[in-house]
């Protein structure tokens, strides 16, 4: 008998999970984020660009995430992300958003002739990795779920966030908004969307084996508390 349920039990381990794909798109029908002046690369801090000012692009998906938030067994889990980086670089927060799967590391090099500094005061992660010049780098873990928004003491203007999300299940739409989460156990799902300026929205799904799920949102709507 015990023979007979050990090979249950492999013969289970060793099916393959059924999965299927999420697809969707995120209509903006408005702008969401309040255009910031790009200043000149090392002007005082606080002071006035020498050479001009004009108001960045604004890349509202790229500020954007989707992710599963609900329990994925060990066994469905993708890989995880190798080292990630925010570079300091011309004075700003190189990449604004990144994405990573709790217990992820990320690096903040600085790249810049100047000295720089990295703090966090959100709930999920709360840092200071203290002054640093150009050539060094600190390194720092992120284990609980969550937005973390990112500054520098230096230079208010500064800012960037990392989105810690809770497995391997996420993207970031393209540019026209498009999205898709390949390789999904089939199951019910909590679809959540993070923007950045925006805040929370969510969608509750089922994923069906080898089919593909439809997902819309649209920003701004009233969001969710996280």
């Amino acid at each position: 008998m015990g023979k007979l349920l050990l090979g249950l039990a492999l013969i289970i381990s060793s099916a393959p999970i059924l999965a299927g794909d999420i697809e969707g798109i995120v209509r903006i029908t408005r702008s969401l984020t309040k255009k910031r002046v790009v200043v000149d690369t090392y002007a005082p801090r606080g002071g006035a660009p020498a050479n001009g000012a004009a108001p960045e692009d604004i890349d509202e998906w790229g500020r954007t995430v989707v992710f599963i938030d609900s329990s994925i067994s060990p066994a469905q889990t993708k890989s995880p992300l190798p080292l990630q980086q925010i570079a300091q670089r011309n004075r700003r927060f190189e990449r604004e958003v990144v994405v990573v799967p709790a217990g992820s590391t990320v690096s903040f090099p600085n790249e810049d002739p100047i000295f720089h500094n990295v703090f966090s005061l959100s709930k999920s992660k709360s840092f200071d990795l203290g002054y640093y010049p150009i050539g060094q780098t600190r390194k720092i873990q992120f284990d609980k779920p969550g937005p973390v928004q990112v500054f520098c003491h230096l230079h208010p203007n500064m800012n960037a966030a990392i989105m810690v999300v809770p497995n391997g299940y996420f993207t970031q739409p393209a540019s026209r908004g498009e999205f898709k989460i390949d390789g999904v156990p089939a199951g019910r799902y909590t679809l959540r969307l993070w923007h950045k300026s925006a805040g929370y929205l969510q969608e509750e799904i089922e994923v069906s084996a080898e089919g593909k799920t439809q997902v819309k949102f649209l920003l701004p709507l009233a969001t969710s508390k996280p």
